[in-house]
């Protein structure tokens, strides 16, 4: 059996926190780290920081100022994609095929604004709108016997206590009952398994951002569960171990993201 460890991590500009990169990496040593919202361009993307790590197999999905994904692994890959999502250019979407066909899909799913109404945001319509076409592009993939993980910030919060307060937050973006229907309607179609809620029990409160408003986000703990690894049904007894990093949303000038952690027996 081989280890295979991936890592999550929405890192708010990967140029400005690259340092925190490294010291994740050099903590943590994943096998593979998926970025979102990396908000620079291909070319500009700190590739050289990664390599002196180790990490020299590199994707990139960027764009200037916005978004974006990435993938940096110590092992090989192949077959490098994108998919495009709404017509709208945004890059949101990166795919990568590891070793052991272990087909590797790393999203950034939009916020969605605001305001939770459909014809009120154009913004949180996108973000219906994207997670809809994402079920249905789940649900064209071949069931059988396919290794394949999808993960990322995917900016939604569905269970119960996968936010502070279930009732305060039900009329807030991130976890409305829509969104979690879209959500769900994502992790039916192709039977996902929700790989932190295999180990976490639904029960216990878990959280992968705090915002940057409160004083003392450790204190106050106000979180929300926005990002996630999911594995298909073939793969889903490989993963031995989830982990929040928790300890890196207190490092200096952070993300609001803390990275997530996924163990493989392959």
């Amino acid at each position: 059996m081989t280890r295979l460890t991936i890592a999550s991590w929405n890192i708010n500009s990967v140029r400005l926190r690259i340092d925190l990169v490294s010291r994740f990496l050099q903590e943590y040593q994943p096998d593979v780290l998926c970025l979102q919202e990396i908000k620079t361009l291909n070319a500009q993307f700190p590739s050289g920081a990664l390599r002196k790590l180790g990490y020299d197999f590199i994707a990139v999905n960027g764009q200037k100022g916005y978004h974006g994904v990435a993938v940096a692994s110590r092992l090989p890959f192949r077959e490098e994609a994108v998919r495009g999502f709404c017509g709208k250019g945004d890059s949101r979407h990166q795919s990568v095929l590891l070793p052991g066909e272990i087909e590797l899909h790393n999203f950034y799913v939009p916020a969605g604004g605001d305001v939770p109404d459909r014809d009120a945001n154009e913004k949180f319509a996108h973000k219906l709108d994207f997670l809809q076409e994402m079920a249905e592009w789940c649900g064209d993939w071949k069931q059988g016997g396919a290794r394949r993980i999808l993960l990322g910030d995917l900016n939604v919060a569905p269970l119960e206590h996968d936010v502070w307060s279930h009732k305060q937050m039900l009329g807030v973006v991130s976890h409305t009952p829509i969104e979690v229907d879209h959500l769900n309607h994502v992790l039916a179609a192709h039977d996902w398994v929700d790989v932190a809620r295999r180990f976490i029990p639904p029960e216990e409160k878990l959280y992968t951002w705090w915002s940057y408003r409160a004083a003392d986000w450790r204190a106050s703990n106000r979180g929300r569960r926005l990002d996630h690894i999911w594995a298909s049904p073939a793969l889903a007894g490989a993963v031995k171990r989830f982990t929040v990093v928790e300890e890196a949303r207190g490092w200096p000038k952070p993300s609001d993201h803390a990275p997530i952690l996924a163990e493989l027996e392959i």
